[in-house]
């Protein structure tokens, strides 16, 4: 039994390795990246690298707490992830370091493990209350909303003072970088283990998993704590980067966060994509804002913006499609 399940696991992992999803991303990236070189070359100096690491951090982190979730399936991607940031920040802020509590220590065991068990409730929710994954997170995004402005009506507070220097951006090599790095080589060494095989074949087909052994319940609950782990990081690279507590802004990263996760070729029914593609995802809706900010749109810049997320999310979404289409064509040839 044990030699079948690895072997109904393993081409499932190696199949992310090779996905043919990899290409719009990339070719995004790249084509993005040129126009820039072009359009806004400062972004390529020691000062742009710099201040695109500390801006980007949090996107790319976001849309990493939404990969684990959304891989394992059911439709499960955390509407609720930008309220959760937020509501870190501003407990963080309002609560820690409002009491004098500001140890760096302190505030990343806080920051993540809030994070986590945000997280883990959501799942129980999920796992044992049986309530859709797509209903419970629309719950918390309302809640969190509404509970962000109790804790803290308006934008206030100051981030420890450790992290004062955190948002400079003078230097590629900075605190937040590290925080991102820690983060990759997290992600890393998750997607080598059995675990994230599980969880990718939980997504992919729940049953197959479910009779190979798989301990499906165990899988999403681990899937929801590491997605919760990741928003703890988003936290601390948003709180560096806004230097303060701020209930409303961190909303904004749902929409942007769930948009990287699509662009970058996550399926939101579960089962295919991964950090990588998160990673790109991400990077690219940067880049989007980058290169439109060199254009002169005036009044309309902030609808130009999302109007591109959305024409490059649709034929993103058609080109993968088409992909797929002709790989399973090419597959059923060869049978």
């Amino acid at each position: 039994m044990k030699t079948r399940n690895r072997d109904k696991i393993q081409p499932l992992r190696l199949g992310s390795v090779t996905s043919k999803h990899l290409i719009v991303p990339v070719s995004l990236l790249i084509l993005l990246l040129l126009v820039a070189l072009f359009r806004g070359p400062k972004l390529f100096s020691t000062e742009g690298l710099a201040g695109a690491i500390i801006v980007s951090a949090p996107l790319i982190l976001a849309t990493l707490a939404l990969t684990p979730i959304a891989l394992v399936g059911r439709g499960g991607v955390d509407l609720a992830i930008g309220p959760l940031i937020a509501f870190i920040n501003v407990t963080l802020i309002r609560w820690l370091v409002g009491n004098g509590v500001s140890s760096p220590v302190a505030v990343f065991a806080y920051v993540v493990g809030v994070g986590a068990t945000y997280q883990l409730i959501q799942g129980l929710i999920v796992v044992y209350v049986r309530v859709a994954p797509i209903i419970v997170s629309l719950s918390g995004f309302l809640a969190l909303s509404g509970l962000n402005l109790v804790i803290l009506p308006r934008p206030s507070g100051v981030a420890p003072e450790w992290m004062s220097s955190w948002g400079a951006g003078r230097s590629i090599i900075s605190p937040v970088f590290i925080v991102l790095l820690i983060g990759f080589v997290g992600w890393y060494l998750f997607s080598r283990t059995a675990f994230f095989a599980h969880l990718r074949l939980t997504g992919f087909d729940e049953k197959t998993a479910y009779t190979s052994g798989v301990h499906t319940d165990i899988v999403r609950l681990g899937a929801h704590i590491v997605g919760g782990i990741y928003a703890g990081l988003a936290t601390l690279t948003y709180t560096a980067l806004i230097g303060s507590g701020d209930p409303t802004q961190g909303s904004t990263y749902t929409l942007t966060a769930v948009t990287a996760l699509v662009l970058g070729g996550t399926s939101l029914v579960g089962g295919r994509g991964g950090g990588l593609e998160s990673v790109l995802g991400a990077m690219n809706l940067y880049m989007i804002s980058y290169v439109l900010a060199t254009f002169s749109f005036g009044k309309v810049s902030g609808f130009v913006t999302q109007l591109s997320y959305g024409v490059i999310l649709i034929v993103s979404l058609l080109i993968n499609v088409v992909l797929t289409s002709l790989k399973s064509g090419a597959g059923q040839e060869e049978k």
